[in-house]
């Protein structure tokens, strides 16, 4: 960057206002220019500072941070980060802001937390970045018809991360209700997956589900990674299940989508689609590649419609992906590729 991310933090309180300063003013390519205690100071600090990207909390006095997000993304649309209490009812809020249009998420920490705020700096810079154009929230379609799929042998693999919440409910809602067995590892901190998993099993037709160490791959039902404490892995040759595993963060994340398409690459080789969307850094870049040569179908999230191109971009460059395509033709497109054929050998 050719100057540093300008950011203004939003949030009622100081304290709060005082510890998210100080996390990104230790990055020397971070600027908070200005702090606000509620909607209303917000507004007049953008309108005077016009900051690259705002931080905001949820719960605020006089106009509460959903209601404001969606006033910025009509009146005045920028990179929005929210910062969210990990319980529940935090996770379905931020769910709901990232479909508004919020940039991405990250929670507020525990006491004691180590390192709070995790790689916010990161993602406000990216955030700073972005070319990104901001929509409305994502609205629920007629998923298609079951009688127009019949399913193969292939099971299929997505790993996302900034940008992935709007990006799977666009590609799974593409999905029928007897899709192909589908595991996904999205960036998420603990607590919102749960949240994330029951969202998307209302907006889409298949079973969603967050993944449960053991639980078998069935027609019809979607996996999702649990944030933050343990790794996704398929695995059992005759059964294939979800293994959730106890291991270090890999490229800097837990769960990791390269673990996941490591995995599905020795166990499925060639009966798998593997599934690369938008996301920051390059997480999932070489299990894609691991999957390609075992044989599998892969494909990636095209530049012009990702939040962040990096995860796609780095898969790319190493020759991971078969074909990058725009988000909007990925959903019919794997159903292509996991449709069994007419004889039925597939």
């Amino acid at each position: 960057m050719s100057a540093p991310a300008r950011v203004l933090v939003v949030d009622d309180s100081p304290t709060m206002r005082g510890l998210i300063t100080a996390v990104l003013s230790s990055d020397p390519e971070v600027n908070v220019i200005g702090q606000a205690g509620d909607a209303l100071e917000a507004r007049e600090a953008i309108k005077r500072l016009n900051p690259d990207v705002l931080t905001l909390d949820i719960e605020m006095p006089n106009m509460n941070g959903l209601d404001f997000l969606e006033k910025i993304m009509t009146l005045r649309p920028m990179p929005v980060i929210m910062v969210s209490t990990m319980t529940h009812r935090g996770a379905e809020a931020t769910l709901a802001a990232l479909e508004i249009g919020a940039f991405d998420c990250v929670g507020k920490p525990a006491p004691g937390e180590t390192r709070p705020f995790g790689d916010l700096a990161e993602k406000v810079k990216a955030a700073a970045r972005t070319q990104r154009q901001y929509s409305q929230p994502v609205a629920a379609v007629p998923p298609p018809s079951v009688a127009d799929f019949r399913v193969g042998r292939k099971i299929v693999a997505i790993g996302s991360s900034t940008g992935g919440v709007e990006a799977l409910i666009a590609v799974l809602q593409k999905f029928p209700a007897n899709c192909p067995p589908t595991v996904i590892t999205q960036h998420m901190p603990p607590t919102f997956t749960k949240s994330f998993a029951e969202r998307l099993n209302r907006l889409c037709a298949p079973v969603v589900q967050e993944a449960t160490n053991g639980a078998r791959l069935e027609i019809g039902k979607i996996y999702l990674a649990p944030g933050g404490e343990r790794h996704l892995q398929v695995s059992g040759a005759s059964a294939p299940c979800c293994r959730l595993i106890d291991r270090a963060p890999v490229n800097g994340h837990r769960p990791s989508v390269d673990v996941l398409f490591d995995s599905v690459a020795e166990l499925a080789g060639r009966n798998a689609v593997g599934v690369i969307l938008t996301g920051m850094g390059r997480d999932g870049a070489a299990g894609l590649l691991k999957m390609r040569h075992a044989g599998a179908r892969t494909l990636g999230q095209n530049e012009k419609t990702c939040v962040v191109y990096g995860m796609p971009r780095v898969a790319h460059e190493l020759g991971a992906v078969e074909q990058q395509l725009p988000l909007s033709a990925i959903g019919e497109e794997i159903l292509k590729m996991t449709a069994a054929r007419k004889e039925g050998t597939e």
